[in-house]
């Protein structure tokens, strides 16, 4: 196996919805739209889609949902940042757009200045700042 993340796909309840928060509020640029059962999003290096939840379920061969107020998420998707005073930007994009503030900006253990918001959805998303490096393409350099 190719050391490759291309595509992360997120089960969501309404998909319009969900088009609307990530494209008009969190920007994300795609040329999709609901009327094909799926939306992808080009962001740098991986691939983020966005596909009915119970379709989802159905394609990997599962029943059981997830049920709505689980105590802790089984994943966190993380969109770092340039500058430190880009967290509180996005955080705050990402709730005028529909998201849950589930931390704010605060220091981090490591050093850094991190956020957490949960899309409408559910899915968590970290946004961080840090020691990080970024490549041409904008991906995240881990040393």
């Amino acid at each position: 196996m190719e050391p490759r993340i291309s595509l992360i796909t997120l089960g969501v309840s309404d998909l319009d919805r969900s088009l609307r928060f990530y494209r008009d509020g969190l920007g994300l640029p795609t040329t999709w739209t609901g009327d094909k059962g799926v939306v992808f999003f080009r962001t740098g290096g991986t691939r983020l889609a966005l596909y009915p939840q119970a379709d989802l379920l159905r394609d990997v061969g599962r029943t059981d949902a997830p049920r709505s107020g689980d105590a802790a998420p089984s994943i966190t998707l993380a969109h770092n940042v340039r500058d430190r005073g880009d967290v509180e930007r996005v955080l705050a994009q990402a709730v005028e757009a529909g998201a849950t503030l589930l931390k704010p900006a605060h220091d981090t253990f490591w050093g850094g200045c991190a956020g957490y918001f949960a899309d409408p959805d559910g899915h968590v998303w970290e946004v961080a700042w840090g020691a990080f490096e970024f490549a041409a393409d904008g991906s995240l350099e881990v040393p």
